[in-house]
């Protein structure tokens, strides 16, 4: 009986040590597999080839922040986000084409009011022909007005390309949420000491994406 005993015990033990080693090897592995991506490799074992598991590599945000900030809708690109890229040029294209046109009409005016102040009869012709019948204070309305808009130009133009980067650093972050249906909001009843009246209280629950590891079939 006594002998029954002992051996149950050694079995339920080695079960243990079995499991709890196995498990702690397929921790190790799976923490492997989430920092590194783990390339198709192939072993011949008695002529059956095994193919390793591969994981689909992680998606890093610091990559399209980079990215998007050295050519705008690169970082969408790496996003995977395409559509957006023709956004991100049309929108980089409007500071851009008012930029051009108040620049040439600010040349314009600055050259007009310049030889009308100093009387530089010698290059007159060269005044732009709509400008060559305006007084020398409107010219310098204008010019001071085109100027104005210009430097506007460049400013709307660097806000947008900053956008253009927080837009692929923000997307580029939400790549690790998931977005299934497992996102669960919970509303409970609370009481509110401080205006001693009740509430609702609403938690949202996220969590981050779990490694896919996609097993190759096996080939014989």
């Amino acid at each position: 009986m006594k002998a029954t005993i002992k051996l149950i015990l050694i079995t339920f033990f080695l079960h243990g040590f079995v499991t709890a080693f196995g498990n702690n090897n397929e921790f190790v592995v799976e923490s492997i597999l989430a920092e590194k991506p783990i390339k198709d490799t192939t072993k011949d074992t008695n002529g059956i080839k095994e193919t390793a598991p591969i994981i689909k590599k992680k998606h890093n945000p610091k990559i399209a922040t980079l990215r998007s900030a050295i050519l705008p809708g690169l970082g969408q690109a790496y996003n995977r986000e395409y559509w957006k890229i023709p956004i991100v040029y049309g929108a980089l294209a409007i500071p851009t084409i008012t930029f051009i046109y108040n620049n040439t009409w600010y040349k314009r005016t600055r050259d007009a009011y310049t030889i009308k102040v100093t009387n530089d009869t010698a290059h007159f012709g060269n005044i732009y022909p709509i400008l060559q019948n305006i007084d020398p204070v409107a010219l310098q309305t204008y010019r001071n007005q085109f100027r104005r808009d210009r430097d506007y130009s460049i400013l709307w133009f660097a806000i947008l390309w900053g956008l253009n980067v927080v837009d692929a650093t923000v997307y580029g972050h939400l790549k690790d949420f998931d977005v299934s249906d497992n996102l669960s909001l919970h509303i409970e009843p609370t009481y509110n000491s401080t205006l001693s009246a009740p509430g609702l209280s609403f938690t949202f629950s996220f969590r981050n994406k779990q490694p896919i590891l996609k097993p190759l079939p096996t080939a014989r």
